[in-house]
């Protein structure tokens, strides 16, 4: 059990160097990355060296038993044969029915080693697959056609950990067609407003409802076909450009998604790989730079036709001028649906219908940018030091 866990750990750590294999040489940590790997190769080694002692010693075991059991027949056989107590033939017979008994425990214990490994293995498997699934308890009928977008946090407690209260009394409301904006200094708990609403965790105390009904009635599946996400950690898939986009709606057409990408402003560079919409991308789509990837995670969500979308920093990684590109196509995308942005880029929400400040989980104030400006509060000292390089 012990020579799996360190192999697992092992296998971790040589992903992790060569993920992060520029991280490493631009630090200069590359002996420190190989004195690690070699720690852990010798700790995996040694165990592996006892696990092997271990596991097989008991092939050599039964031959020695099997082989003294053997000698013992053919000795007392002997011995009774010269007294006349038995013939040849019957110790013959006794040695073949010893041989017969002992050959399929002797292959047994053979493979004690390859049994004992792969138990080790499944036990881990086991952990994972004995995991307790993802509770959900809606059962109220709920059509996302139907979806309007008013959305309302009332009351609402949330910490990730018990003694680190991350939302306190946090009160939120959004009406359908709404475009919000929520900013805040970074760990204030804008991300976690979203994560609660997809239900990815549940609340300590308090409501979430859409449409008047709680989320917590709405089954899962059929909430989040509700809400789009574009977040700031692009996620791909190793397939097509074509497949990644259709991820949004599976059962989209080819001018359909070509629709949605040049609505993201995605069309352009798509165009100029060799095999456009064909074209394989690699693991977690690596062969793109973050901005295309950002780009085709914003034409999914576009080909979603959401009723509710979320933005967490979508243009976080591209240049100021695809992003004015993005920022056009965006409010024809959020047109006619509600729509919550989290940004640290104030000039990208000064449009916003709301804008929401998180201070300390709390909703420390909201209306829109004049409105805020002129309160002189969070929003004004936030805007005032990423604008002006004022400290306040």
């Amino acid at each position: 059990i012990k020579q799996q866990v360190l192999l697992g750990e092992i296998n971790g750590e040589v992903e992790e160097m060569v993920v992060g294999y520029r991280t490493v040489v631009s630090y200069g940590k590359e002996q420190d990355a190989v004195d690690k790997f070699e720690k852990m190769s010798n700790n995996l080694k040694k165990c592996g060296i006892k696990a092997q002692i271990f596991g097989g010693v008991m092939g050599p075991c039964m031959n020695l038993i099997s082989n003294f059991g053997f000698i013992l027949i053919a000795a007392f056989g002997g011995w009774f044969a010269i007294k006349d107590f038995i013939t040849v033939g019957t110790i013959q017979a006794f040695i073949l029915y010893s041989k017969q008994f002992s050959r399929p425990i002797n292959e047994i214990a053979n493979q004690f080693a390859n049994i004992q490994t792969a138990i080790a293995g499944a036990e881990r498997i086991f952990e994972v697959m004995d995991a307790d699934k993802e509770t959900d308890e809606g059962k109220a009928d709920f059509e996302v056609e139907n979806v309007k977008g008013d959305i309302d946090f009332k009351h609402i407690d949330f910490s990730y950990v018990p003694e680190k209260q991350v939302l306190k009394d946090l009160d939120l409301e959004v009406k359908a067609g709404q475009k919000i904006a929520i900013v805040g200094a970074t760990g204030s708990g804008k991300t976690t407003i979203v994560n609660l609403l997809t239900r990815f965790y549940p609340v300590d105390s308090g409501e979430i409802t859409i449409d008047g009904q709680s989320i917590y009635d709405i089954p899962k599946d059929k909430l989040r076909r509700s809400i789009a996400i574009v977040l700031q950690d692009t996620v791909l898939f190793k397939d097509t450009i074509e497949e990644n986009i259709r991820y949004g709606r599976e059962n989209a057409t080819l001018d359909e998604i070509k629709a949605a990408a040049k609505f993201a402003n995605a069309d352009e560079f798509i165009e100029r790989l060799p095999e456009g919409y064909d074209t394989v991308l690699a693991e977690g789509g690596s062969n793109l730079s973050q901005g295309q990837r950002q780009l085709l995670s914003i034409a999914r969500a576009v080909l979603a036709d959401p009723k509710i979308l979320i933005l967490d920093e979508a243009t976080s990684s591209v240049d100021t001028r695809t992003e004015m590109h993005i920022q056009s196509a965006m409010v024809a995308l959020m047109k006619n649906r509600t729509s919550l942005i989290i940004a640290h880029r104030l000039s990208t929400i000064r449009d916003a219908d709301k804008i929401v400040v998180i201070d300390g989980g709390r909703v420390a104030e909201q209306g829109s940018h004049e409105e805020l400006i002129a309160a002189k509060g969070c929003y004004y000292r936030l805007y005032q030091t990423q604008f002006s390089g004022v400290k306040t």
